[in-house]
């Protein structure tokens, strides 16, 4: 029959140890441990623990500083990100500075143009639901002057008409929607059209034109479209764009064809109202 194997449990191995270590620090304390056999005892007990203690204290003390050390790179992790994360809105902000106050300039040295007509500036505040601004909301309305009628313009030209307004609001349709006319004239030839709105020629900046008599054939691509003296609703001479396509209509009195309007109508943020009608 198998003899059955007896196992010590670990924690009376403890207790015989620490049994023995007292012993010896009581023996120590009663005999001259500096001499003779007491000392050898002594020593060839004491000395295996006493090293096992100071490697289990440098264990210790080695986790304890390396839980401290990544503490403290964790913590000094999170300063540096929260400076980046700070340095990078402040560069964010001083460039939404810098885009505005350059639009702005923009827009300041535009409204010299015609400075024969009294003007006020007013933030774009909404607009219908797609990329381009055809119809949208201004923060300024009556109380400012504003009023139905006004024409309105942005950096580069002529934008549309206030067709709304309240106390300090208004609501602008721009020369690019469906809705839209416009008494123009080639400022070279002053011969007359009629611009239109139309949304599939505005994805490439465009507006058309119809309607021109051009007997002499003197309009030309590149030439300027502004605005005529004969609007009933615009003043005159406001700059729309320029010719980029011109065909002759199948009646063959007529002429027809595209202009690259001067205003970005997808990226409107300030305008310029003339409070003064024709």
């Amino acid at each position: 029959m198998k003899r059955k194997k007896t196992h010590i449990p670990g924690k009376y191995i403890l207790l015989l140890l620490t049994a023995i270590c007292i012993a010896m620090i009581i023996a120590s304390y009663f005999f001259d441990t500096t001499r003779g056999p007491v000392r050898t005892i002594v020593g060839y007990v004491t000395t295996p623990i006493q090293k096992c203690l100071t490697i289990a204290g440098d264990w210790v003390e080695d986790r304890f500083s390396y839980f401290r050390d990544k503490q403290d790179l964790i913590s000094e992790n999170e300063r540096l990100q929260e400076q980046v994360e700070t340095l990078t809105l402040q560069l964010q902000e001083q460039k939404n500075d810098f885009a505005n106050s350059e639009r702005l300039q923009q827009l300041y040295e535009f409204d010299a143009m015609y400075k024969q007509y009294p003007k006020i500036a007013a933030s774009v505040i909404g607009k219908d639901t797609g990329n381009w601004f055809q119809v949208f909301l201004i923060d300024k309305g009556t109380n400012d002057g504003v009023s139905i009628g006004n024409n309105v313009l942005a950096t580069g030209g002529l934008v549309g008409r206030v067709i709304d307004v309240g106390a300090d609001w208004a609501k602008v349709r721009s020369i690019i929607d469906d809705a839209s006319n416009v008494s123009a004239m080639v400022q070279e030839t002053g011969d007359y059209c009629v611009l239109s709105g139309n949304l599939e020629l505005v994805e490439g900046g465009k507006a058309e034109f119809t309607k021109m008599y051009d007997s002499d054939n003197n309009v030309v691509t590149g030439q300027a479209l502004i605005t005529s003296n004969i609007s009933d609703v615009y003043l005159p001479d406001l700059f729309i764009g320029y010719l980029s396509d011109i065909t002759v209509d199948s009646n063959n009195m007529t002429k027809s064809g595209t202009v690259n309007v001067a205003v970005d109508f997808e990226h409107l943020r300030e305008v310029l109202v003339i409070t003064q009608n024709k």
